[in-house]
C-alpha cells in the first residue's frame, strides 16, 4: 500500500539532504500530483542549499589564498553614519574548517538572522572582540580616526594574536600585523562578513538600551542613524547625551 502524500512529507522533512535522491528513486513510479509537487519542493530546496554551500566557499577565497596564516581575523565596523551612538568595531578569528551557511554582509541580513548568525559565530570563534568608540571620541577626533582606534583596540585585545587581517576596504594605522584591504570585503570575505555580524548585533543591543533612556528619538528603530522621525527629534527636544555634536550641528 503507497505512503499518503502526508506521509512522505513527513519521510522528507526528516532526512537528511543527503537522503533526497533515494527517496525520490524510491517514488519515481508514483505519479500523484502531490507526490510530484512534494519531489519538485524538496529539489528546490536542495539546490537552494547547495548554492549556499558554494556562496560560502566563494566566500573563503581570501581566506583559502591566505592559508599558511595561522590565525586570520576579520575586522569591520559598523555605525559610523549614524548621528547617535558610537561606532563599533568587530574583529573575529574562526577556525580554518568553520562552516556557517548564510553569513554574510549584516546589512543584507535580517535582525533575526543575525541574531542566530550571531550566536554561531560566537560559539565557534577561537577569537572575537568588539570595542566602541562612543560620540565623545567622535566628536574629538572625527569619526575615521575614532574608527580606527576601535579597530586597533579591538585587534590588539585578541587572544590569541592573528597573524594576518582581512578588512574590509582600508588600513588600520598603527598596527604591526599584515594586513589585507578588500574592497567591498564585508560581502566578499567570510572573516570579514563575521566580524560585520557581531559589531552590527552588538551595537544594535546598545542603541536599543539607550532607547530606553531617551525614547524621544526612537533609537530602537533608527539605531541611531538620520531618519527623518529622528531629525525631528533632534529638533523638538535638542540633543541628548549621545548624539554626535559634529553630525547634528546642522539641525539645531
Amino acid at each position: 500500500m503507497s505512503k499518503s502524500i502526508k506521509e512522505i512529507q513527513e519521510i522528507f522533512e526528516n532526512a537528511d539532504m543527503s537522503e533526497y535522491d533515494s527517496i525520490q528513486e524510491s517514488l519515481k513510479d508514483d505519479e500523484r500530483a502531490g507526490v510530484i509537487k512534494l519531489i519538485m519542493k524538496y529539489n528546490k530546496k536542495k539546490k537552494a542549499f547547495e548554492d549556499e554551500v558554494q556562496r560560502i566557499f566563494d566566500m573563503k577565497e581570501f581566506e583559502r589564498k591566505y592559508s599558511d596564516y595561522q590565525y586570520i581575523c576579520g575586522i569591520d565596523e559598523v555605525g559610523r553614519g549614524p548621528l547617535a551612538g558610537p561606532v563599533c568595531a568587530g574583529a573575529v578569528i574562526l577556525p580554518k574548517d568553520a562552516e556557517i551557511l548564510y553569513v554574510n554582509d549584516s546589512k543584507k541580513l535580517s535582525g533575526k538572522k543575525r541574531e542566530e548568525l550571531y550566536k554561531e559565530i560566537t560559539d565557534q570563534a577561537i577569537a572575537y572582540k568588539t570595542v566602541f568608540m562612543n560620540q565623545e571620541v567622535i566628536d574629538e577626533i572625527n569619526i575615521l580616526q575614532a574608527t580606527y582606534k576601535a579597530m586597533r583596540q579591538a585587534v590588539n585585545e585578541l587572544n590569541p594574536q592573528p597573524d594576518l587581517l582581512l578588512i574590509d576596504a582600508v588600513h588600520i594605522p598603527e598596527l604591526e600585523v599584515k594586513q589585507v584591504s578588500i574592497i567591498k570585503g564585508d560581502a566578499k570575505s567570510f572573516s570579514i562578513a563575521a566580524a560585520s555580524i557581531v559589531a552590527k548585533v552588538e551595537r544594535d543591543h546598545l542603541m536599543e538600551k539607550y532607547d530606553e533612556l531617551y525614547p524621544e528619538y526612537g533609537f530602537a528603530g533608527n539605531k541611531g542613524y538620520g531618519s527623518k522621525e529622528h531629525i525631528e527629534a533632534i529638533k523638538k527636544y535638542g540633543p541628548c547625551p549621545i548624539h554626535r555634536r559634529t553630525f547634528i550641528k546642522n539641525f539645531l
